[in-house]
């Protein structure tokens, strides 16, 4: 009678569903619903509060000037981030999320390249500084809002950046590139209005 031979192709196959199994496991994780304290929710709800700020300066900004091309940037700002923030609304809600978060603002960045104060997000004007824009006339008063946004799209784009480096998501690498692109072009754009001006940009906040 013949010796039965060991046979390793029933351990191997065994193997392979084992690391087939993990594989799965592992990219369900990763695409699965971000968590309270994830990269995509910090950012979502930094984001809309930064854009809600962006919003607020343009129609102060709208409604004191008569410059026309001055009125249509401020609108156009407005429409934009009003529609993002309403996004970043939708996927909290879609996650299953609150809206605000008992942590500081930029938590979600610790220790992957912000250096800014804790608890404050990058490029927002101060109370002193929105008391001033709603008081200034003006070309004065166009110069503060231009000096003032650039510094806050630079923000928007530090953040935009710091989410990408961050994330895996599709939908939210899509809209932060979408960020630094859009936001990044009015800087530029910012910057020419400002020198129509006679005034100068903010020191730069971006590295």
């Amino acid at each position: 009678m013949d010796t039965p031979r060991f046979r390793p192709l029933p351990i191997l196959g065994a193997l392979v569903v084992l690391i087939a199994a993990a594989l799965i496991i592992v990219t369900v994780s990763r695409a699965g619903t971000p968590g309270d304290i994830s990269a995509e929710a910090g950012f979502s709800r930094d984001m809309a509060v930064h854009h809600a700020q962006a919003v607020d300066m343009s129609f102060v900004a709208r409604d004191a000037s008569s410059d026309q091309d001055l009125r249509t940037f401020a609108y156009d700002i407005i429409n934009t981030q009003s529609t993002q923030r309403g996004i970043f609304m939708g996927w909290l809600d879609q996650w299953g999320l609150p809206q605000t978060s008992t942590q500081p603002a930029m938590t979600w960045m610790s220790g992957h390249g912000h250096s800014g104060t804790p608890g404050v997000m990058p490029g927002m004007a101060s109370p002193e500084e929105m008391r001033k824009l709603r008081a200034a006339t003006g070309v004065a008063g166009e110069v503060l809002f231009l000096q003032l946004m650039i510094r806050h799209h630079e923000g928007g784009v530090d953040m935009a950046r710091g989410v990408l480096k961050l994330t895996s998501r599709s939908e939210v690498r899509t809209m932060a590139q979408h960020i630094v692109d859009g936001q990044t072009a009015e800087i530029n754009l910012m910057k020419d209005m400002l020198a129509k001006r006679g005034g100068q940009p903010l020191p730069s906040i971006l590295k």
